[in-house]
């Protein structure tokens, strides 16, 4: 399929920016019962910590693509309880668009033709771009957390050998976490390269910052 003529005016306004590397996914390691248990707890408690921040932010890279159309640009996401604001741009062009909803809805902003508002954000997002980016499960995904079970169905995740989540599934999507902050900072630990797809359609994530209840953090990726 084709994307829409904003969505080509999307794909100028990626032109130019850093790429995302996709990169082979970490391989899965079967765990024993106690070392499945305590893999699972760290994960918990990171969903715990991450549920509990006013704000969760992030800025970086990401590659978009639906088939064979896409681009690459810089992602600025904020993120305040079931409130977002997402800013994508070119930094060579200046060019950007941005989406800024709720549950109850979001407004799209930036393109040809004016703002779209629509109830569904992930409609709203395809009818306006082509697109098809899972907006409402983002957030949670990007932060290493399963996305609320309620409106998302049930996730099942897998960890490495070490204990980390490298891979987990939801709503027909798989995200493969690439990268990880050092354990050695202060918690939660965050993901730093994330790839998500479902079907023809793909999200390439490098973070290079996390903001945390207003304070940034610095990623450390280069």
């Amino acid at each position: 399929m084709r994307l829409h003529a904003a969505a080509l005016g999307i794909a100028v306004v990626l032109a130019g920016c850093v790429s995302v590397p996709s990169g082979p996914a970490p391989v899965s390691s079967v765990l024993d019962a106690p070392a499945q248990q305590a893999a699972q707890q760290r994960l918990e408690a990171r969903e715990a910590t991450v549920a509990a921040l006013p704000v969760l932010a992030f800025s970086g890279r990401v590659a978009l693509s639906k088939g064979r159309d896409g681009g690459n640009g810089r992602l600025d996401w904020r993120q305040e309880g079931g409130a977002y604001r997402v800013t994508l741009s070119a930094p060579v062009t200046r060019q950007s668009w941005s989406l800024q909803g709720g549950p109850d809805g979001a407004r799209i902003e930036g393109l040809d033709g004016g703002p779209r508002e629509g109830a569904d954000v992930g409609l709203l997002l395809r009818e306006a771009t082509g697109l098809e980016i899972p907006v409402a499960a983002l957030a949670a995904w990007a932060a290493g957390a399963r996305a609320d079970a309620t409106r998302f169905g049930p996730a099942v995740v897998e960890f490495d050998a070490e204990g980390q989540l490298v891979r987990l599934r939801q709503d027909g999507w798989t995200v493969d976490y690439l990268g990880w902050q050092s354990p050695e900072g202060p918690p939660p630990v965050l993901p730093l390269r994330v790839n998500a797809q479902r079907d023809d359609a793909r999200v390439r994530l490098i973070v290079d910052a996390w903001t945390l209840d207003d304070g940034a953090v610095d990623a450390g990726v280069p």
